[in-house]
């Protein structure tokens, strides 16, 4: 009897209906271990902790900074012929290399810095990073032919002469040696995801990263990218603006300020005691011309040196961490990640806020470019004013129609009762 009764267990465990059944339970067991699994991930991953929401409010005011200031500086190089000069335009390249970066590539920053995931694919994640690093690798090219300029210009007037072709050219060849040295970017980025098991089931948790075949690789590249893209340049360029500022400021060349003080003393001392030859009224407007010169290049160099040094520190904790982390792998077995990913996050959004600080300088070191932002701001208040008085005529004569039709209606009418 125990054996048949065994055997007749056995085939109700093997009928359909229980088979059935047991498939039905592990589904529910299954659904409900992924619904508290993505509760779980929304919680510790998804949801913004409390500085992220600090975070996300400083990205978009980068955003519409960036674009708006950087929109206004194109806009006014290109409204005005007189600020069409070299310096303007290696100005505009770098705009509006901001312009793209913040366009393209910090929408994109910030999602992945706030949920951790890269939810655009494996395509743009070899077109954004690429872009990014083209539009640093344009910066640092751009910010080093300002350099390059002035010091020509200040150091040695005679040895080059810039002129608005040959910086279009520069601009052209920044543009091509920045899309060429940057390919090995888009090359090794793939997406892919941090837990396979979860790869069917959500998108979270997938990566947009560097795929090396050696060790070696990242090592070389990125020690070579800091070099290239950062310290090199950026020893260059302050080797250049201290001979900028020597020349300025401290030593006595013609249009230097002691020197301009002893020629204006000479010219008061001649327009007391007249001499034949040359008039004093010419010198003195000569002299005047060469001190509004020696000031109006003050000006420019104090303006490029500040861009110069905001770039600088927006640029070197992405530039440390990147180093850190590529070359000398200091964060594979950190026990406190949250602050690590704090500090890149951090640092990725410094990188975009040197794109909303540019034109903030241009409008408080350059009188030009300030001139130009009022002008604009001004004309959009005109055009919304000139709006206003039109709407408000239109209204004025739409109402003064209809009290004339009604006037003609009540005229009709009487005359109509009279007869």
């Amino acid at each position: 009897m125990s054996g048949v009764t065994g055997n007749l267990d056995c085939e109700e465990c093997l009928s359909p209906a229980h088979v059935s059944n047991t498939t039905e339970l592990n589904l529910h067991s299954a659904a409900d271990e992924d619904e508290e699994l993505l509760r779980y991930i929304w919680r510790e991953y998804l949801h913004p902790k409390q500085y992220e929401w600090v975070l996300i409010v400083a990205y978009i005011i980068v955003f519409c900074v960036s674009l708006i200031g950087n929109s206004l500086v194109c806009f006014a190089v290109w409204k005005n012929r007189h600020m069409r000069t070299v310096t303007n335009y290696f100005i505009v390249n770098l705009s509006f290399a901001d312009v793209l970066v913040t366009i393209i590539c910090l929408p994109a920053s910030l999602v992945v810095d706030i949920t951790e995931t890269w939810f655009f694919g494996n395509t743009l994640c070899k077109i954004v990073p690429y872009l990014q690093t083209i539009s640093v690798s344009v910066s640092v090219l751009t910010l080093s032919c300002i350099a390059q300029d002035r010091w020509y210009a200040i150091c040695h007037p005679l040895m080059f002469k810039s002129t608005a072709k040959r910086a279009r050219k520069s601009i052209v060849i920044i543009w091509v040696v920045s899309c060429v040295i940057m390919i090995p970017q888009a090359v090794v980025m793939e997406s892919s995801s941090l837990l396979p098991e979860l790869t069917n089931k959500t998108s979270l948790f997938t990566v947009c990263d560097e795929h090396w075949g050696a060790e070696i690789y990242p090592k070389v590249y990125h020690t070579c990218f800091f070099i290239v893209t950062y310290f090199a340049p950026l020893c260059l360029m302050v080797l250049a603006y201290i001979q900028i500022c020597h020349k300025l400021w401290f030593q006595q060349i013609p249009g230097n300020t002691s020197v301009m003080q002893r020629k204006w003393r000479s010219m008061q001392c001649s327009a007391s005691s007249p001499s034949p030859g040359e008039p004093v009224r010419v010198r003195t407007s000569t002299v005047c011309a060469e001190i509004k010169q020696i000031r109006a290049r003050r000006k420019t160099a104090r303006m490029l040196m500040v861009v110069l040094f905001v770039f600088a520190l927006c640029y070197l904790p992405i530039s440390i961490l990147n180093l850190m982390k590529r070359v000398f792998g200091s964060f594979k077995h950190g026990n406190d990640r949250e602050t690590v990913y704090a500090w890149f996050t951090f640092s990725h959004w410094l990188i975009y806020a040197n794109s909303a600080a540019n034109p903030i300088i241009y409008n408080f070191l350059s009188g030009k470019f300030r001139e130009e932002f009022k002008a604009a701001f001004s004309c959009c208040q005109r055009k919304e004013q000139s709006q206003t008085v039109r709407m408000r005529t239109s209204t004025d004569s739409r109402k003064s129609m209809s009290t004339q039709v009604i006037n003609m209606d009540n005229v009709s009418r009487i005359s109509d009762h009279l007869v």
